[in-house]
């Protein structure tokens, strides 16, 4: 089995509210603050099932305050919202850096049906 790649750099872009991440395998992201905050793997945001997935709304000004290691593993992202409770992986982050353009446009859809169901 071969291991995912691993960030070896993490740095937030607070004017552009962008986190650029640098894999060991020479993958470089820019990942938004919103994007991160609608696709937080806290069971607050995904449920504990995908029926539970809750639509994260007006997440369009929302900053990165803080960014805390946990382990050699992961990274615990505080957002200026108050939510904290999400654990980024490095397998997630990097899950979210190879689906971003397809996770972007899903998340786009369901806030335009949501609002056009009201």
């Amino acid at each position: 089995m071969v291991a995912a790649p691993v960030p070896v750099e993490i740095n937030y872009h607070q004017e552009q509210k962008l986190l650029k991440i640098n894999f060991n395998n020479n993958t470089e992201c820019m990942l938004s603050a919103e994007f991160l905050r609608v696709y937080s793997p806290s069971a607050e945001v995904q449920g504990h099932h995908p029926s539970e997935a809750v639509l994260q709304i007006g997440k369009e000004n929302v900053e990165i305050q803080a960014i805390e290691p946990v382990g050699n593993y992961a990274v615990k992202l505080i957002f200026s919202d108050g939510h904290n409770t999400g654990l980024y992986t490095w397998d997630y982050l990097y899950e979210l850096a190879s689906n971003y353009d397809i996770l972007w446009q899903d998340y786009q859809i369901k806030l335009k049906q949501h609002f056009e169901k009201k």
